[in-house]
């Protein structure tokens, strides 16, 4: 079942931003925090106007995903991060 995160990054960002994107030696982001900052600004560049809760869910989907940073409870966040088995 796709999560709201991948649902909001798939619609609006996988045009631009392919997988390699993500993986590539100077990529932005380097933490969690660094992420979401990351998302919040290309959510703005695109004049998505998301709210704080959709920036939390995609950035949430490219850690669960790609990045794999630890994740701190916030404002920012939505939910708590989902317990690992």
């Amino acid at each position: 079942m796709e999560t709201r995160g991948e649902l909001l990054y798939t619609t609006h960002c996988i045009s631009c931003h392919t997988s390699q994107m993500h993986w590539r030696n100077d990529k932005q982001a380097s933490d969690w925090d660094s992420l979401k900052v990351q998302v919040r600004r290309w959510q703005g560049n695109a004049n998505l106007q998301w709210a704080d809760a959709d920036i939390a869910d995609v950035a949430r989907y490219l850690n669960d995903t790609i990045y794999h940073y630890p994740q701190t409870a916030d404002r920012l966040s939505s939910a708590s991060p989902p317990a690992r088995p």
